[in-house]
């Protein structure tokens, strides 16, 4: 779509390929006479929407999951929190390409491995913050009124901890997208002819000395949202924890 890039991102011209940036091609072109901007910005939407999807899969699973062990106590805050330890124990990425290896290519089956291995990151942190609070004496009223367990989880005890969760899932977002890219790289994400930074890097990585800028840019767009988002997730801590303040 013209209002969106330039070009058409998949739109293929080998009387042009491997162009260096020009006013007609600001990014250059790609091996196949692709326009390297226009496919840059078309990659933003595909690792953007990884990452928050993703995230918001893995913050909605990892909050049930500590809120319930936290709660419960006992052999269920044991089983449930033995399990995310076994996962937190594997790095994300490699698990993330065995998940990938079991669920088949495609930026779907992505969103799900990138999603399931940071579930345990978001488990803990809620658990950890509501052991801190279920005790309190607002939480104790809450039960004395009658409510269930369901509504003092939801409505008296996770609105107290939202703060490191928010702060957690925005910087979750860069971690995402830099999974998206390393799954797209090995080959294991967008499939052609869709653009996604890390695929772009993994195509370019053969023309590196004859056309670097192929590299260049998708990099650049990487390291750029990554940057903004752990600033922003900086930014928030601060806000909602001046102490935290060096």
């Amino acid at each position: 779509c013209p209002c969106n890039h330039p070009y058409d991102p998949n739109y293929a011209d080998l009387a042009v390929n491997k162009q260096p940036p020009s006013a007609a091609h600001i990014f250059g072109t790609d091996e196949q006479g692709r326009d390297i901007f226009s496919r840059v910005i078309a990659g933003t939407r595909v690792s953007l929407s990884v990452g928050f999807i993703a995230v918001a899969f893995a913050l909605t699973i990892g909050t049930v999951l500590g809120a319930i062990a936290a709660y419960r106590g006992g052999i269920v805050d044991t089983i449930i929190m033995r399990c995310m330890d076994i996962m937190m124990s594997i790095p994300d990425i490699l698990l993330a390409i065995a998940l990938m290896a079991a669920l088949g290519r495609g930026i779907d089956k992505a969103v799900i491995a990138i999603g399931l291995v940071t579930i345990p990151e978001y488990a803990r942190i809620v658990r950890g913050s509501m052991m801190s609070i279920k005790d309190s004496e607002y939480v104790q009223a809450a039960k004395i009124m009658g409510n269930s367990d369901g509504q003092i989880i939801f409505k008296h005890i996770l609105p107290n901890v939202l703060s490191p969760i928010i702060v957690r899932a925005t910087l979750g977002i860069s971690t995402a997208v830099l999974n998206t890219a390393a799954l797209g790289f090995l080959g294991l994400g967008v499939q052609p002819p869709a653009a996604e930074w890390g695929d772009m890097l993994g195509r370019a990585r053969s023309f590196i000395f004859e056309a670097p800028y192929m590299l260049i840019f998708p990099g650049i767009a990487i390291t750029i949202t990554v940057l903004a988002f752990n600033l922003l997730g900086d930014g928030l801590r601060d806000a909602f924890d001046p102490k935290a303040r060096n």
